[in-house]
């Protein structure tokens, strides 16, 4: 064999091995990249699944089999509460969680003899059917779809917005598993946009908010301004802060015979007398008012007889004064 035949034997030798090198090292990036998203999976973020949480008549749910992209993609929850794989057939999941529902295609495309050991992992992109519930004083109260990643400003917008009555509190029950922390109501101000976004945390299916309604107090009587009042339930006003809030009462009113109405946990009627003249000068603890308290000021007929009096004497006493002047 000559010199040149040796030369091109070796070089196809070298190519081989490069060629094999580069195929082995493709094979491996494949494996260790994730399949390749698609357009309608780009634009959703997953959905923390809860464990007790079961897929869905209507639900889009995220199928990822492991190195198999052509396997892999968004697949909508038919009527019958079954998917279409691309292959292997339909297969029902509803009822199923996520993690079991993994399995379950995991198990169909090794029985159709797809894929030896397939890895299988499902997502929630939409929960169609277990939307979020939202109450209390908002434009629009109802039940909302949860389409992705959602916040409790995005449902209380998706309500309208809050109405007139609207209080500073938005409460967040979760309707999830029995062992979760927000079985415990979480309350999240909403108030001023940085208690929003502090407390502006994502929902789940299934999850009901609640929006406080601000209680009203109403003053009443011989007082500079009567009126209702607006008060948070958690937030209750005390009788000095009720009467500041109406200007305060008049000369003419008698503080001594303050009276305050309610209602019992029976709904009757109750008066409470007390004297406001004490609570004014400390010699009496200063009540607290609840949602629909009316406090009256009553008029003293007295103090206002006096001040007429009054006024009548001092203007008798400056005509008297004006005629003097005139007979100098």
């Amino acid at each position: 064999m000559d010199t040149v035949t040796k030369t091109k034997n070796k070089l196809t030798v070298v190519a081989a091995y490069f060629l094999g090198g580069l195929l082995i090292a493709s094979a491996q990036m494949r494996a260790q990249s994730p399949a390749a998203p698609t357009q309608e999976s780009r634009n959703q973020t997953p959905l923390p699944a809860s464990p007790s949480l079961p897929i869905s008549f209507g639900d889009l749910i995220q199928v990822s089999v492991f190195d198999s992209p052509d396997l892999s993609g968004p697949l909508r929850v038919d009527s019958k509460g079954s998917v279409e794989l691309p292959l292997g057939g339909s297969i029902k999941v509803i009822g199923l969680t996520a993690a079991e529902a993994g399995n379950a295609i995991a198990a169909q495309l090794k029985n159709s003899g797809i894929l030896l050991e397939p890895h299988v992992t499902v997502s929630i992109l939409e929960y169609q059917s277990q939307g979020v519930t939202i109450t209390g004083e908002v434009r629009s109260p109802g039940v909302y779809p949860l389409l992705g990643n959602r916040t409790v400003l995005d449902i209380i917008a998706m309500a309208g917005g809050l109405n007139e009555n609207a209080g500073k509190v938005a409460s967040v029950f979760h309707r999830g598993n029995p062992a979760d922390i927000r079985q415990v109501p979480l309350n999240v101000s909403v108030q001023t946009p940085e208690s929003i976004e502090a407390g502006n945390f994502k929902l789940l299916p299934g999850d009901t908010i609640s929006i406080s309604r601000s209680g009203v107090v109403y003053v009443i009587g011989d007082v500079g301004r009567s009126g209702g009042f607006l008060v948070e339930h958690n937030d209750r006003l005390s009788v000095l802060q009720a009467l500041a809030l109406a200007g305060g009462a008049n000369q003419t009113a008698a503080l001594n015979d303050a009276r305050l109405m309610r209602k019992d946990s029976g709904g009757q009627h109750i008066l409470i007398e007390f004297s406001l003249k004490k609570v004014l000068n400390g010699k009496a603890s200063d009540p607290l008012l609840s949602d629909g308290d009316v406090l009256y000021v009553p008029l003293s007929n007295k103090k206002l007889y006096s001040l007429k009096t009054l006024e009548a004497a001092i203007g008798a006493a400056s005509g008297i004064a004006i005629y003097r002047v005139g007979q100098q």
